[in-house]
Formats: structure tokens, C-alpha cells, sequence
């Protein structure tokens, strides 16, 4: 098997995607992750925010936040620390909601959330469409239903792999999307929650790529 771990950060975004906190994830990664010995690297460039814009110069990455988010970003990291204290396997760059995680409303919690994991963590892992295969495993044993096969979708002349998913949460429907690739030793994943298939699109659109840095 190509793949024998499967990503805390994985969990930790399904997770956030029904609305749970950091710490109210901790249960569900004991139950689901066996975090193996892998070599440490330096930590990817963690990026930063100017006004509502993460940028992340490294990967030549940025994403603009709607108005009125909150960003959980320190608080999931200082979690996967406290999981796995000195890992530099696995990191959040951004974590952005509509409303607190913890905080209950009517409509789906809509957010994004961007990790990085090195790709020396994963055994034979070459290709960014291979990365989608433990989060897809993670997002089906959350209860999601895959939409459609992964597919290629271009992002200011990046090449991405894209896999869509839905859930149904009472009388509300969850979609999710998670882009993925490779860059810089590490796999990016790129994950939106929205309460329609628009919503979602609306939010991949907040994407953007310029030349990175080398």
C-alpha cells in the first residue's frame, strides 16, 4: 500500500468542518491517527496576514478572507504541539471560519483551512492527486460522500487537484472541496467548507498564486 498513515491535519479539518474545536477534535485523532517517526525538517515559512489576506511567500500563495471571519490558525497548531509535542511534520498555515468553531448557528459554519505536511511523511508519495487518498479516507469516515473523482483545476497558471464532497447535517448540506499539491518538500492541502456548491466556489476564488520565492 502506497499510504499507511493517515493525517492528523486531515482530521483536524474534518473536524472543523462540523463545527468542532480544536480541543473537541482531540478524541477523534486518538481514535484515527497512529502518528509514526518521520524525519524532521524545518517548518514551511508559516506566511502572515496584512488586513484580511494571508500570503504565504514561499509557496507564492494568498488568500483573501471575507469580512467578519475569525481565524483559529495559533489555536489548531498550539492543539497538533500539545498531540505531538517537536513534530515539524505537520502544519497549519491558516485557519479562517464565519463563526467561532465552538459557536452553534442554523447555517454551516463556512471556512478554509491550509496545512502543509512533509512529504517524506508519506511513502511514495509523488503526485499530488496520491495526497488525496488519506484525506479522502478521513472525509468518508466523517460521513462525507465523495461528489465525483478527483479532478485538475487551475489556479493562475497552477496545476491543482481537486476532490468534492458533500454531507447532510440535519436539514442543511455540507460541501466541501480540498485542493491539493506539491511544493517545496511539502503537501499542500487547501480545504473550503460552504453551505452550496457556490458558496464554495465563491471561496476557491480567494485563491491565488504569484511566482514563489526560490
Amino acid at each position: 500500500m502506497l499510504f499507511r498513515r493517515i493525517s492528523l491535519l486531515a482530521i483536524l479539518i474534518t473536524a472543523a468542518a462540523i463545527g468542532f474545536s480544536a480541543q473537541d477534535s482531540s478524541s477523534t485523532s486518538q481514535k484515527h491517527v497512529k502518528k509514526p517517526a518521520a524525519p524532521a525538517r524545518k517548518a514551511l515559512d508559516p506566511g502572515s496576514m496584512s488586513g484580511n489576506v494571508y500570503r504565504n511567500k514561499t509557496l507564492g500563495l494568498s488568500y483573501k478572507i471575507p469580512e467578519g471571519w475569525v481565524l483559529r490558525t495559533d489555536e489548531i497548531n498550539e492543539h497538533e504541539e500539545e498531540t505531538a509535542p517537536g513534530s515539524s511534520v505537520a502544519q497549519v498555515l491558516l485557519a479562517a471560519f464565519s463563526r467561532p468553531p465552538a459557536a452553534r448557528g442554523e447555517d454551516v459554519n463556512s471556512s478554509v483551512l491550509i496545512a502543509a505536511e512533509s512529504q517524506a511523511a508519506y511513502s511514495g508519495l509523488k503526485e499530488a492527486v496520491q495526497y488525496l487518498g488519506p484525506l479522502g479516507e478521513v472525509a468518508k469516515a466523517q460521513g462525507f460522500t465523495e461528489d465525483n473523482e478527483p479532478s485538475e483545476l487551475e489556479v493562475d497558471g497552477k496545476t491543482l487537484i481537486r476532490a468534492d464532497y458533500h454531507k447532510n447535517v440535519g436539514t442543511r448540506v455540507m460541501h466541501q472541496s480540498t485542493l491539493a499539491l506539491l511544493s517545496h518538500g511539502y503537501a499542500i492541502s487547501i480545504t473550503v467548507i460552504g453551505g452550496t456548491d457556490d458558496e464554495v466556489d465563491e471561496l476557491i476564488e480567494n485563491l491565488s498564486f504569484t511566482t514563489a520565492a526560490k
